[in-house]
């Protein structure tokens, strides 16, 4: 029966862990790792102990690395593996414990600021670039020389930008060139006009210019990928991006291109789906994503006044990287919200595989503002600290007695009306956050209590006083598939 219908006790304690991806070979560790420019940066701070972070896909190589590191600085180095969100993030905590003075990250990054600071060095690769064929793309994409168009890409391939401009610039005359977010050296001034900074890229605008010109062209992702909706980079930029500009894409090893505009709509009309969940949902839960993320508490308890302010419950669940498992152990929450990076809110979105529907912080700000979004300012945004104050996009809550607040909503999905918030002041004396009991107890409505009363199983009775007292015995020993007193059979 044991094999039945589960893997034998065995099994838990023979499994090895998977390798950590195809490993470089030892002579293009210095290209591919940039070991140069690392060396440099910790010899620059004269760090003795440093971190490095790597995602699951690198750490075969991280021991290479590590030790060809060591060698040439003379310092301590460590290596940071389990990161307990995603590895896009820079992991500050587990340097701090590690008592690091310096972090170096390889690999895809969301180049989102740190919570504390700390001397960061990013390695996002060099992926190669076939130059000639991307060009030919975008000029089949691009007919006319004069319309302006961003040249984008994944991190990896960002040194190739450049290069491709290059090629097209004799004909094209208003081409922009976007770079990676990269943190500045210590002590170097800022560039003058300060270019700006959006989806994890520097843009050098010119006076007078705004982004929302621009049509896109992406060079980046694979032909092997099955669902290009899976690319959290990719769907960020297609959700941010003007709707009314022209986007495509471009395989960077055969220079196949694609009109991503079908993906954008799919990914906003899914956004729009989700923005009626949550306005449906009377129970919320907020799932902390990050913790090495500047501001995610000021951004925790934005989200947590957004709820109070619709008539909602809310409830914070630090759970680390969140599956399916995991939440389907909270039934009686309607929707969640991840607060994480822009890499990281996107990440879960396309699943089909979660009870409950996983939003960005975007999706309850539309949801639950009735001031979002004012004319004129994207209304997907994939970063939470774009929703906080000092933003340019940060929309306040209407006072309790605007108007916004009685405004007729009916649910897109279930065809009823919604009522107004529960703190709202209203003339009907039946609508009251509070409920008379026949005992003439009052007690406050719940959903989550709603919901428990309704459960079959509502938890253990402690029944106080009705139990007789015993000594205590001896429990079963082993594992809940096979205990020692069960035998073999």
């Amino acid at each position: 029966m044991e094999s039945t219908f589960s893997s034998p006790a065995e099994a838990a304690l023979q499994r090895e862990a998977g390798a950590g991806g195809l490993r470089t070979p030892l002579g293009d560790l210095d290209r591919v790792y940039e070991l140069e420019r690392v060396v440099g940066f910790v010899r620059d701070l004269g760090c003795q102990r440093v971190a490095l972070q790597f995602p699951d896909q690198l750490l075969g190589d991280a021991g290479a690395v590590a030790a060809r590191l060591e060698e040439a600085t003379g310092s301590k180095v460590f290596i940071l593996g389990d990161t307990a969100y995603g590895s896009c993030c820079v992991d500050v905590l587990g340097a701090e414990q590690a008592g690091a003075q310096a972090l170096v990250h390889f690999g895809p990054a969301c180049l989102s600021p740190p919570a504390r600071p700390l001397p960061i060095a990013f390695v996002l690769g060099q992926r190669s670039v076939a130059l000639e064929l991307c060009a030919k793309a975008f000029e089949a994409q691009n007919p006319d020389p004069t319309a302006p168009v961003v040249l984008l890409s994944e991190p990896a391939c960002a040194h190739a930008l450049e290069a491709l401009a290059t090629l097209l610039r004799p004909r094209y005359l208003d081409l922009l060139v976007s770079s990676p977010a990269l943190p500045l050296p210590v002590g170097s001034l800022n560039p003058d006009p300060e270019p700006l900074e959006r989806f994890g890229r520097r843009f050098p605008l010119a006076p007078g210019r705004c982004l929302e010109e621009y049509g896109a062209f992406y060079v980046g992702g694979s032909e092997a990928i099955s669902d290009p909706d899976l690319d959290p980079d990719l769907s960020r930029l297609l959700l941010g991006w003007a709707p009314g500009r022209p986007f495509s894409s471009c395989c960077p090893d055969t220079g196949r291109t694609q009109d991503e505009g079908a993906r954008a709509w799919r990914l906003r009309a899914r956004r729009h789906y989700l923005v009626e969940r949550a306005r449906d949902a009377r129970v919320v839960g907020l799932l902390a994503g990050t913790l090495g993320v500047a501001r995610h508490r000021e951004a925790l308890a934005h989200l947590r006044n957004l709820t109070q302010a619709a008539g909602k419950r809310s409830y914070v669940l630090a759970l680390g990287r969140p599956t399916p498992a995991k939440l389907a152990n909270f039934p009686e929450v309607d929707v969640f919200v991840l607060l994480a990076c822009p890499l990281g809110a996107l990440a879960t979105q396309p699943s089909g595989s979660f009870f409950r529907p996983v939003l960005a912080p975007c999706e309850l700000e539309a949801a639950c503002n009735p001031a979002w979004p004012p004319p004129g300012l994207a209304p997907h945004l994939t970063h939470y600290a774009d929703l906080l104050p000092g933003s340019p996009f940060h929309v306040p809550l209407p006072p309790p007695d605007s108007e916004l607040w009685d405004t007729p909503d009916v649910s897109l999905i279930t065809g009823d009306l919604r009522p107004p918030p529960a703190w709202k002041p209203s003339t009907d004396p039946g609508c009251s956050a509070l409920t008379p009991r026949p005992q003439l107890e009052l007690a406050e409505s719940s959903p989550a209590a709603s919901f428990l009363s309704s459960r079959s199983w509502q938890g253990l009775q402690p029944c106080l006083g009705q139990t007789p007292v015993t000594a205590a015995v001896s429990g079963r020993r082993g594992i809940a598939i096979a205990y020692e007193d069960e035998g073999s059979s």
